[in-house]
């Protein structure tokens, strides 16, 4: 994790700090060596969230994106579940930034936890996913134009779109490219998909606060996915489909 509670207040790992959880309340402990990044970690055992993940470098650049009181956010559930959102935004969003593989059944048990949720997905963490996402691209499942924005696509083309295909929440992929990100809409299919490339820096800026405006911006950025996703979808099929503007 990248906060702890030092004094009741959240901070970041320093060497020989001693925490505590913000979502379970145990002893935390710095971990500062040269090798990861710097952490706490639980003493003596497991996360205390199931659905946590160990961070990479990737992770920290991610979140430093955010505000710093709108990363690790203890999300609660009626019922009493609670897990630590990797982002919470002003608007409700929940942005969860996943590097390593993760179970079709835990991705379906997060889609349900989390009323709004944004799939951030490392899609450099294979070495083909990058090859193979292209490829699909490249060989589009309907005739489309070179410039078009998005395209319907054999989701079986590449193992990241076999991993991504079907859920309820959005998905963007991080290709490494400094200008743009590729949206995966919402679906319940799972023979094709229907995918759109971003502005990276606009999908950011969506979310946070400026002098200029408010942080509820990403809902300009699903106008237009709306936009697309309407380009793409037969007008006496969409009722088969999950409307991707939550």
């Amino acid at each position: 994790m990248k906060f702890a509670l030092v004094n009741e207040q959240r901070q970041e790992s320093q060497p020989n700090l001693i925490g505590e959880c913000p979502g379970c309340g145990n002893p935390m402990i710095a971990r500062c060596g040269e090798v990861r990044v710097w952490h706490w970690a639980h003493r003596g055992c497991r996360h205390c969230d199931s659905w946590w993940e160990n961070e990479t470098k990737w992770h920290r650049d991610w979140k430093g994106q955010f505000p710093v009181d709108w990363q690790e956010i203890v999300h609660h559930a009626k019922d009493g579940e609670r897990h630590i959102a990797d982002v919470k935004t002003d608007a409700g969003w929940v942005i969860e930034f996943q590097h390593s593989y993760i179970k079709p059944e835990e991705r379906r048990s997060r889609e349900e936890f989390y009323p709004k949720l944004i799939w951030v997905v490392d899609g450099l963490r294979r070495r083909r996913d990058k090859a193979g996402f292209q490829r699909a691209w490249e060989n589009p499942y309907t005739p489309v134009a070179a410039n078009s924005p998005g395209r319907v696509v054999w989701s079986d083309n590449g193992a990241l779109l076999r991993d991504w295909v079907g859920g309820r929440a959005h998905v963007f992929f991080d290709l490494g490219s400094e200008q743009v990100l590729w949206w995966l809409a919402p679906n319940p299919q799972n023979e094709w998909a229907i995918v759109a490339r971003i502005s990276r820096a606009e999908f950011i800026e969506a979310h946070r606060p400026t002098m200029t405006k408010a942080a509820n911006d990403f809902d300009s950025i699903l106008e237009k996915l709306k936009i697309i996703w309407r380009a793409h979808v037969p007008s006496h099929r969409r009722t088969d489909w999950i409307n991707p503007l939550i």
